[in-house]
């Protein structure tokens, strides 16, 4: 381009360009991508005009020079000025969308609740709390000692196949009672004691009423002159504060190893008051628990003597009674997390 005139007249066709594109632009990106086509010192329309300096007769090279510089100066003010004018605009836009409108009526946010479990373990608590009894938690891993032997569980027991206890060695173990704990406490402690024992165990079951991980609640009083007497007036209480008032209990002959008399424990129906109805199989009464009076065998391996103190255990699923005071039907809804379950159980 050895000729000003020529240089001159493609530097009328880049403004030309350039006043024509700028109008049809409609973000500040494109103002970007267009700028760089242009004044791209390499391949960019103008930032490669420099490149043409050394055809240029030395006479005319402060001319072309200045005239280059000119269109340079003068193309990135009218991007600047665009560019700007867009950013402005989509800032607006960004704030519009993003404004809040301060008397619009508040979005009310969602009101969480307790998990089931935790609700009823926390009512258990408090109902046996106001009676006296304190809490003990023991550990999940247990030995086959406190979980089986020390409970007068021989070892030819069902309870200790493998299909029923989840063993982690010869010696340790998943608990599959809390009643475990009151072997720990009555080794330490000395009567009188009153105790429950609230925590998860593990047992290899699973069904529609039954977890493979569940949680009890195991309660021991000993002391002086301790019966069965004491044993069902305990249960009436705590039956009618989480059931209703009306409701009580009644004892059947059972079997447990670290008890004797053993006892299952029901419970007159709350739904129809004993006239009879599904959640009750039309008996009127609801089984919800085991109990009775600590056997001798496990008083005296604690180092109790069995002639002048006696005891009473009862093992509570805190699942069950979950199941049974809000309609439960299948015990993996408490386990699911669906929140449309679990969001209509609020005590």
């Amino acid at each position: 381009m050895a000729d000003l005139n020529e240089l001159s007249s493609k530097l009328i066709a880049i403004k030309d360009e350039i006043t024509s594109q700028l109008k049809d632009i409609a973000s500040s990106k494109a103002v970007y991508e267009y700028r760089k086509t242009l004044m791209d010192a390499k391949n960019g329309q103008i930032g490669s005009l420099m490149k043409e300096m050394g055809k240029i007769p030395n006479e005319l090279k402060a001319e072309y020079g200045k005239k280059v510089n000119e269109i340079k100066n003068w193309a990135q003010a009218q991007f600047d000025a665009v560019d700007a004018r867009l950013k402005e605009a989509e800032m607006k836009k960004r704030y519009e969308s993003e404004s809040i409108d301060v008397t619009l009526p508040a979005v009310k946010p969602a009101k969480g609740n307790l998990h089931p479990n935790t609700q009823v373990r926390n009512q258990i608590v408090d109902i046996f709390g106001s009676m006296g009894f304190q809490i003990f938690e023991g550990t999940e891993i247990e030995t086959d000692y406190y979980n089986f032997t020390a409970l007068n569980i021989p070892q030819d027991h069902p309870a200790r196949d493998m299909q029923d206890t989840f063993y982690l060695s010869p010696q340790f173990l998943l608990r599959t009672q809390t009643s475990a704990g009151q072997i720990h406490v009555m080794e330490t402690q000395k009567p009188p004691i009153k105790i429950i024992s609230p925590g998860k165990v593990f047992r290899s079951d699973d069904d529609a009423t039954h977890s493979p991980m569940f949680t009890q609640m195991e309660g021991l009083v000993v002391d002086k002159g301790i019966s069965l007497c004491d044993l069902q007036g305990m249960l009436d209480v705590f039956v009618e504060k989480i059931f209703g008032e009306g409701v009580h209990t009644r004892l059947r002959p059972s079997y447990f190893p670290f008890t004797e008399p053993s006892v299952e424990v029901d419970v007159s129906c709350f739904q129809c008051h004993g006239k009879g109805c599904p959640l009750c199989k039309h008996t009127g009464w609801i089984e919800v628990l085991g109990a009775g009076v600590v056997n001798k065998k496990v008083l005296e391996g604690c180092g109790i003597d069995s002639n002048v103190y006696s005891g009473i255990a009862f093992g509570i699923g805190i699942d069950r009674i979950a199941m049974l005071k809000y309609g439960i039907n299948n015990i993996k809804l408490l386990f699911e997390s669906d929140l449309r379950v679990l969001g209509q159980i609020d005590d």
